[in-house]
């Protein structure tokens, strides 16, 4: 099946992956490479119905319409427009999340 989504990272999602192996690799390289690695699959497959991932409960007081995929502790926010996933944050899961998470833009 052809992918129906172009899938983008922003440069804060790609800084939150950095974060997340290193804070991983802090107790083993191996896990974190691996855990990055589903994460990384996991993402490539939202080129594939993106709407399957429910809306944020943060959107009422966002006011957005984010979506997010859970990854062991990790969300993964993201949005639609158009045909493109735009990956905005990766974040644990114990986070608050609020605007100031997000670039303009």
């Amino acid at each position: 099946m052809p992918a129906t989504y172009s899938v983008e990272i922003a440069q804060a999602a790609e800084r939150d992956v950095e974060a997340i192996w290193d804070y991983i690799a802090d107790d083993s390289p191996e896990n974190a490479t691996a855990f990055i690695l589903r994460l990384e699959e996991q993402i490539g497959m939202l080129e594939q119905f993106p709407e399957r991932c429910p809306l944020i409960p943060e959107n009422e007081l966002l006011g957005t319409a984010y979506r997010h995929l859970l990854h062991g502790a990790y969300r993964t926010i993201f949005r639609i427009t158009g045909r493109t996933v735009i990956i905005l944050r990766i974040i644990h899961g114990s986070r608050l999340l609020d605007s100031s998470f997000f670039e303009p833009g």
